[in-house]
């Protein structure tokens, strides 16, 4: 093996990038740059009927939005078809693999008689020692697995785990379509591009000593393995689409920020004491496999809600604008980049764990006509909160100097001459200005908002509660 340290991730295209796969990358990237090595994308895209363009486009973008961009690639499987044929040849010449005649019914027998006597159902190697080739029948091509010993798989994160060779069947490495297979293209791969590390989940682990056996028969170096605990949800089960979303484009169109989605990834089997918050470059600098767990992984959406929330609680005004202009363009909302806007994002992100619900709690702002929650229009919109607002109106039409400070002083001065409690006059006008009864401070948004559209919001509140009134007659 060359000193660079080499790792990649090789993703099939029949699918959006999944959490799991994301994570893989992840830890792929985290160790090259620790080490100062090669990150390489390999798209792995034999199979022919399920691989996708919009696949691999997901797959592209979603790493990217998550930074993790590669040093070398991406190379496509389908586009290297010549140099596995070749290599296929080469161990059909050597006599390390051969030709299987054997038609699917056959296998099907055979497998069915094996359980019936209660053996593993592996090819019974039929073909193995067969001297004729007919030219007119199909066949597959088997790699000729050893029948006795061990292999042991050397791994950093889970020691070393040895595998019976007389368990592994004689596996297929060409297809009777003339496809090759998963594990014999990985390796013809892995050593055509230098890898030194393999990175993976660890349901690849029983694929590993076939591979082994693949590097051997080429006598070619076998690169170090690590293969990492999978991600569950919190029923211990495998991480589902039961579990909530489960691809990264899905994250982001929810509204979570790529670096608090990378920041929970990390965290899922990884560890640096009982630090949480890691920048990108403080991820790659601690970044060992002394730290992965060798137990799975449980993924916590509540948990990675209070990181997002975490990082945009961290972003300027201005910063989280930009993020917020595509959820804004999807609305059809347009606006002007003025401090008022600044300013009620900085009040609304402290209460947002996503972006969508920070445009979802700023709708007010942008809607010309306010849409009020109905159950709290029911209990607020009556005729003795209506002669509030319209007292609050008329006083709040008077006032020259629109500021937070003397609104909140004219609210306050009419509920204390009313006898009234303070919230007994500024729900209402939350409800008539925001549409509904949860917002940031009161008199911050009205100032924001500014007189004129507050006085137009109370009027349509005003004329909302007629009607109300009006039908219930």
């Amino acid at each position: 093996m060359n000193n660079e340290v080499r790792v990649r991730f090789a993703p099939s295209p029949t699918g959006y990038l999944h959490i799991g796969g994301a994570r893989t990358a992840l830890f792929n990237y985290l160790f090259a740059k620790h080490n100062k090595g090669k990150f390489i994308l390999r798209i792995e895209d034999t199979d022919k009927l399920r691989s996708t363009k919009e696949s691999v486009d997901a797959i592209l973008n979603g790493l990217t939005w998550l930074g993790l961009h590669w040093d070398e690639g991406p190379f496509y499987q389908s586009q290297r078809t010549e140099l596995y044929r070749q290599h296929v040849e080469q161990l059909l010449k050597e006599g390390k693999a051969y030709r299987c005649y054997c038609t699917p019914e056959e296998l099907e027998l055979k497998r069915a008689k094996a359980l019936a006597e209660k053996r593993k159902p592996i090819y019974d190697r039929t073909c193995r020692e067969r001297t004729d080739q007919p030219t007119d029948k199909p066949y597959v091509v088997r790699f000729k697995s050893p029948l006795y010993g061990t292999t042991v798989v050397k791994d950093i994160v889970k020691g070393n785990i040895v595998f019976q060779n007389e368990e592994i069947e004689d596996f297929v490495i060409l297809r009777s379509d003339g496809s090759p297979t998963y594990n014999f293209v990985v390796v013809v791969d892995d050593v055509d591009m230098r890898i030194t590390h393999v990175i993976r989940g660890d349901d690849h682990l029983n694929n590993t000593p076939k591979q082994i056996f693949l590097y051997n028969a080429f006598n070619y170096p076998i690169p170090q393995f690590a293969h990492i605990p999978l991600i569950h949800g919190a029923d211990k089960a495998r991480l589902s689409k039961r579990h909530g979303a489960t691809s990264v484009e899905a994250y982001k169109e929810e509204g979570y920020l790529p670096e608090a989605l990378v920041n929970y990834l990390v965290r899922l089997g990884w560890s640096f004491g009982d630090k949480e918050i890691f920048t990108m470059q403080e991820m790659i600098d601690n970044f060992s496999f002394d730290n992965i767990s060798k137990s799975a992984a449980v993924f916590n959406p509540e948990k990675l809600l209070w990181l997002n929330a975490t990082y945009i609680r961290g972003k300027t005004a201005e910063q989280l604008l930009l993020l917020l202009d595509p959820f804004l363009s999807e609305r059809g909302w347009s606006y002007n980049k003025d401090q008022h806007l600044l300013k009620l994002i900085d009040e609304t992100k402290m209460r947002s764990r996503t972006l969508v619900e920070l445009v979802d709690m700023m709708d007010y702002y942008f809607m010309d006509e306010i849409k009020y929650d109905d159950n709290a229009a029911k209990k607020l919109f009556n005729k003795q909160n209506a002669t509030h607002l319209e007292i609050m109106k008329s006083r709040l039409s008077q006032m020259n100097d629109f500021s937070k400070n003397n609104i909140e002083a004219v609210i306050k001065g009419y509920a204390a001459e009313s006898g009234l409690k303070l919230g007994d006059v500024a729900q209402p006008l939350r409800l008539a200005v925001t549409g509904r009864t949860v917002s940031p401070g009161l008199y911050e948004i009205m100032e924001i908002l500014g007189k004129e559209r507050v006085i137009k919001r109370i009027e349509l509140a005003l004329k909302y509660i007629a009607k109300m009134m009006i039908d219930s007659i």
